[in-house]
């Protein structure tokens, strides 16, 4: 049935007003963003495609431009509009530490930024910077990519270090296979920086690998 045929109550922008969004289905919420479907095609129909190619809901957080237009109906414009809405929702969910915020343990640290970088294709390099309280001044991503010695220079650390006046910071980077525990570079690198670390007497406190769900942190590690 095409959407504009439908009795109005039942139209998923009207179950939304008259509901709320709670109670939408997953292709009631795309078709509202999708807006019109094709002459053959409702909007609902058309979303119902959309999930049937990609098997899982959460699949449509790496949706591009190319696999969604290819999908019958959708077209360049509807694919783009797609893949901003669901970006924003990325965004809009995304933990984002507070600056000024107190992080002492490595876990809070974790949740706080388990989101931000835990589940990337890509490995993410931050740095985060505190001060003389353990006060978060601020966090930088410094490299995207695939992290070695040759890419992540501890120059760009410390320059940071040294603009915010930080007493102190930590390192963190994801394993996009999940894994988290360190490769070989991990460990080369980490004790390069902590030797930089002494020498510039900025207190270097830990480097945090995120997986899925899980993380392995060499000050914890270094107390076992």
């Amino acid at each position: 049935m095409i959407i504009k045929e439908m009795a109005v109550a039942e139209k998923p922008r009207e179950r939304l007003k008259n509901y709320g969004k709670e109670k939408l289905t997953n292709e009631e919420l795309i078709a509202i963003v999708l807006r019109t479907g094709t002459k053959n095609t409702s909007s609902k129909m058309l979303a119902t495609n959309i999930l049937s190619e990609f098997k899982d809901i959460k699949k449509l957080k790496d949706a591009n431009i190319y696999n969604l237009s290819s999908i019958k109906g959708m077209g360049l414009v509807k694919s783009i509009e797609l893949i901003a809405a669901i970006e924003l929702g990325k965004r809009v969910y995304e933990t984002t530490p507070f600056i000024q915020n107190k992080y002492n343990n490595v876990s809070k640290i974790y949740e706080s930024f388990k989101s931000l970088i835990a589940h990337e294709k890509q490995e993410n390099f931050y740095a985060l910077y505190f001060d003389t309280k353990q006060n978060l001044l601020n966090y930088k991503l410094l490299f995207k990519g695939t992290l070695n010695l040759a890419t992540v220079h501890p120059r760009e650390i410390f320059k940071e270090a040294f603009l915010l006046s930080a007493a102190s910071f930590i390192i963190i980077h994801n394993h996009p296979s999940g894994d988290p525990i360190p490769s070989e570079p991990d460990i080369e690198l980490t004790n390069q920086i902590e030797t930089i670390a002494k020498i510039m007497g900025i207190n270097f406190l830990d480097h945090i690998i995120f997986g899925n769900e899980k993380y392995f942190s060499f000050y914890e590690e270094k107390k076992k």
